[in-house]
């Protein structure tokens, strides 16, 4: 919790230990926070550098605890300082980039990335820096993020970004895929699924656009993207993704949409949707985390009680008769 103070983990740990009593030697914290006495020193010389401790009058080898509201708050001010301070180096530098983009080719709008490493970073970057929404095309093959790798959303989701997504379908019958997606979609991502999309992207704020790029090569070095600033082009993928938004269909059904058909339990409603987003009877079983056996009788059932022959005949009889 105190790294957002620039303190490192055991930084922490010895002064949360020190706030809890009235003092200790470098042996007794040592001992309880089983690290090694040599760290412990130089941490708490560290700590005593910062104002976080101070040594005991009365016993000099003791340490004692600085009050927190004293010494953690004037750590605090110090910190909102220096964002204040990069907050307007960053208005600064916004502004002599838009001054300098007139005389600007209009080449310059994009930005080859080059590598795996630097398009993970930038990856990275776009969705720490969103601040409204976060638009993705997911194709099936992982070129060099993979989605339960990508800590990044979880946090922009929590401070209020909103995602979309669209999955090509395909992408579902990976292992584990169809379950991260049940996660991802129960945390408050919106996502859809579409039987093919041309090619995968990240949107952030509409301001902001990665288009990750595959290598004929199976050289990981060749992986690379186009970055792209705002102009027609970009304007041009917004506009992409909105029509390939329109026409991808939901891969998870509402808890409101769920209480609204009694005649349906929320299983069957669920697997109706998933079957008319295109997904496969393995992908569905993974989704819903049971067998393909029961998936495919289920499905049986839903067939006879829709009196339809086909797979995609029920799908059309479940959205006529509004169960889903």
């Amino acid at each position: 919790m105190l790294s957002v103070l620039g303190l490192t983990e055991l930084q922490e740990l010895v002064y949360r230990e020190l706030v809890a009593m009235p003092s200790a030697a470098a042996e007794g914290l040592a001992h309880e926070l089983g690290v090694g006495l040599g760290d412990v020193r130089l941490t708490l010389e560290s700590l005593e550098s910062l104002g976080l401790v101070a040594r005991s009058v009365a016993t000099h080898d003791h340490f004692i605890a600085s009050p927190p509201e004293l010494a953690l708050g004037s750590l605090i001010v110090e910190r909102q300082q220096d964002i204040r301070r990069a907050e307007l180096e960053l208005h600064a530098l916004t502004d002599l980039f838009h001054k300098s983009a007139t005389g600007r080719v209009s080449l310059d709008v994009i930005d080859v990335v080059r590598g795996p490493q630097a398009v993970a970073q930038h990856f990275a970057q776009l969705q720490r820096g969103a601040k409204r929404s976060v638009w993705a095309m997911v194709k099936p093959d992982v070129l060099v993020v993979d989605s339960a790798e990508n800590v990044d959303e979880a946090a922009a989701i929590a401070r209020g970004v909103d995602y979309r997504v669209i999955i090509e379908a395909q992408a579902l019958n990976k292992p584990g895929f169809a379950h991260q997606v049940a996660v991802t979609a129960a945390s408050g991502e919106e996502i859809r699924a579409v039987e093919v999309l041309p090619l995968r992207m990240v949107i952030a704020d509409k301001e902001l656009a990665l288009l990750p790029l595959a290598s004929e090569s199976s050289n990981g070095d060749e992986v690379g993207a186009l970055l792209l600033r705002p102009s027609g082009l970009l304007d041009a993928m917004c506009a992409l993704f909105e029509l390939s938004w329109q026409r991808a269909q939901p891969t998870y059904l509402p808890p409101e949409r769920v209480a609204e058909r009694p005649d349906l339990d929320d299983v069957d409603q669920h697997l109706l949707v998933l079957l008319r987003a295109g997904l496969t009877d393995k992908a569905i079983a993974g989704q819903l985390g049971m067998s393909l056996r029961t998936v495919q009788r289920r499905l049986q059932l839903l067939m006879t009680k829709a009196e339809v022959a086909t797979r995609f005949q029920l799908g059309v009889a479940a959205a006529s008769k509004g169960w889903i």
